[in-house]
């Protein structure tokens, strides 16, 4: 049995600082929440650098901590393979899903498949992706009960209980304006805490190179071997992690997407995405990984240090209590972990509120205004929060968190992958299609887990069966080409649709999504940046007129999108509006604007503010 790990007042007055720190917080930037637009896509006005750091937040969940330390420990560095499997289908999302599901406007994923496909498929998206976002909050509290159990000696649930009020709390009046502000900062923290985990972790040892030689050389292997063993190969590795779970996780959680919409263009959403991808991925890889590895090397040197009874759950935590010298920096790095629970969290309790107000509610109760609809969304979330932590009893009786979020991503995420990919890439993939995909793939999924030796076996690659959880990674592959099956199949012999019909909803359409987008021919030609003072006046209708050297400086005519923020670039675009471009005047460095636009961007008087030509 596990040894308790001890903790004092100084240790829990740390944890409970920082869970009033961030309830302030979301208090704070909950008063720039006018709109449900603000609560869900915080008007689409920020700038990369900052929801670059979000999608590290939401990337870097709890359960990432204590997953992947858990590979980590067991396999060494190959285990990394389980974390870096963006790189593959980036461009996939570059240059398709994200320009879509930008110029189209959609206000969530199945707003997507109602445009491309119609209502019937819109329910079905709608059913799928609310089940794999309440099942994605579940994992989420079922890790932070997991680590603050053997800190605490509670019971699971109720600790799952006191998580999830403090985040329900949060996340209800905040709305996505906090969750981004919120994320930007605990971003940074789980970078520094994962970072400083490892550096104490090697002065504990005593060196990189006592660390390094203690190693057994199967520890040191960049990948997993092909097949074997069964609970961890290369080949399930891909499917499981890197399609199942990567490509799911980038394609159709909803709260990531929704921090692409946030964005202030899609090349501001580009340029987050790359970044990510190509340098805080890497280093994420080692935040969240390293105790791991630390571990196994504590355990080789000194046995004597290690609970050899330790779960593989509880491996983080109880690297970060044997290696830190105070409580102190004990309680920063369980503060981490809480951190990345909130940043999960809050995301895909937002994502379910913005599915269910747009999908499900609005459909029924119509021609409210906004402020009704705005209430209504907070009421979901706080329901949701409640959902989600009740949902933990699904997962709780797998082994480890790894395997419990890879049964999740392999059963839940293809039906919907599948129907995304095929429809943005495939103008041919047709709405019986689609509704097959759904229905028929997620028929074939039930069958393939009852028979898994008749209908997963063939596709096993050599991996051997294993009896508690049949092919619990093997199965990704299995499921996923079966949704594919059934799509194509189909496809060929319904009708599609017309080009005029999926106009700007497919890769092939992508001109005519932003000719849409602006309401007429994009304006590409390249421009600068101007900074002006303003000046209030009555007009109708709401637009920015600047001056004609302005105009001229910016390649802008009349009609074109504008976007125009407080001058302060580490603001990131919290203050800042979208219009058009109207009749120039003669009045140089001032820009006139309405009562209306003003209060949108919520400026400060007196402030510069800094204009650039959209499209």
């Amino acid at each position: 049995m596990e040894t308790a790990i001890q903790t004092s007042p100084i240790f829990w007055t740390i944890i409970i600082g920082y869970f009033v720190l961030i309830l302030g917080f979301g208090s704070y930037f909950a008063k720039y929440n006018k709109t449900t637009s603000d609560f869900f896509f915080s008007g689409r006005r920020f700038s990369w650098w900052l929801i670059t750091m979000s999608i590290v937040a939401t990337g870097v969940g709890s359960h990432s901590f204590l997953k992947y330390s858990s590979k980590a420990f067991e396999h060494g560095f190959s285990s990394t393979m389980t974390y870096l499997n963006d790189w593959f289908f980036m461009p996939f999302f570059l240059f398709g899903w994200l320009p879509i599901v930008y110029y189209t406007r959609v206000k969530s994923i199945p707003d997507y498949f109602q445009k491309r496909f119609g209502s019937n498929v819109r329910i079905l998206a709608t059913i799928a992706l609310l089940l794999y976002m309440i099942g994605y909050i579940a994992i989420g509290f079922l890790t932070m009960g997991k680590t603050l159990e053997p800190l605490l000696g509670w019971d699971l649930y109720t600790i799952i209980g006191v998580v999830a009020v403090i985040a329900g709390i949060y996340i209800t009046f905040g709305g996505q304006t906090a969750v981004i502000f919120t994320d930007l900062a605990q971003g940074f923290i789980l970078i520094f805490a994962g970072i400083l985990i490892f550096i104490m972790g090697i002065n504990f040892i005593g060196g990189f190179d006592i660390f390094w030689n203690s190693l057994p050389p199967d520890f040191k292997l960049p990948l997993a071997h092909f097949n074997q063993p069964p609970d961890f190969n290369f080949v399930g590795i891909f499917w499981q992690d890197g399609v199942a779970g990567s490509v799911g996780f980038l394609f159709m959680n909803q709260g990531l997407i929704m921090r692409f919409m946030a964005t202030k263009s899609v090349h501001e959403g580009r340029k987050a995405a790359a970044f990510n991808v190509l340098f805080l991925l890497p280093i994420s890889t080692i935040v969240v990984s390293n105790a791991g590895w630390i571990g196994k090397s504590i355990s080789i040197l000194t046995p004597e240090k290690w609970d050899a009874a330790i779960k593989l759950d509880h491996v983080f935590t109880y690297v970060a209590s044997l290696i830190t010298t105070s409580e102190v920096l004990f309680a920063f790095m369980i503060a981490a972990v809480a951190a990345a629970l909130m940043s999960t969290v809050d995301t895909l309790i937002n994502a379910v509120a913005a599915v269910v107000i747009n999908d499900i509610y609005k459909p029924i109760v119509k021609d409210k205004d906004d402020k009704h609809y705005l209430k209504a969304a907070m009421i979901i979330s706080a329901v949701t929060t409640v959902i989600g932590a009740g949902s933990v009893v699904f997962f709780a009786s797998f082994p480890t968190l790894y395997q419990a979020h890879g049964f999740f991503h392999s059963t839940l995420t293809p039906p919907l992958v599948v129907a995304i990919f095929l429809g943005i890439f495939w103008k041919r993939y047709t709405t019986a299609a689609a509704i097959s995909t759904f229905i028929g793939g997620a028929i074939l999924i039930f069958i393939g887990g009852h028979y898994p030796a008749t209908f997963i076996a063939p596709f096993d690659h050599g991996i051997t069966m294993d009896i508690g959880h049949p092919y619990s990674y093997i199965r990704a592959l299995y499921n996923t080409l079966a949704c594919i099956s059934v799509g194509v199949i189909v496809t060929f012999f319904t009708k599609s649709k017309t080009d005029a019909e999926i106009a700007g909803l497919t890769t092939w359409t992508l001109e005519t999504a932003r000719e849409l987008f602006k309401g007429s021919k994009p304006n590409d030609r390249d421009g600068e940046k101007v900074k002006v003072s303003y000046k209030l006046i009555d007009s109708e209708p709401s637009e920015l007129r600047f001056s004609q050297k302005a105009m001229e400086l910016m390649a802008a005519e009349v009609g074109d999108l504008v976007y125009i923020s407080d001058n302060r670039w580490w603001l990131g675009g919290l203050k800042s509006v979208h219009s058009t471009y109207g009749t120039p005047h003669n009045d140089e460095g001032v820009v006139y604007m309405t009562q209306d636009l003003w209060e949108s961007g919520m400026f400060d008087e007196r402030k510069l503010l800094l204009a650039e030509k959209e499209m």
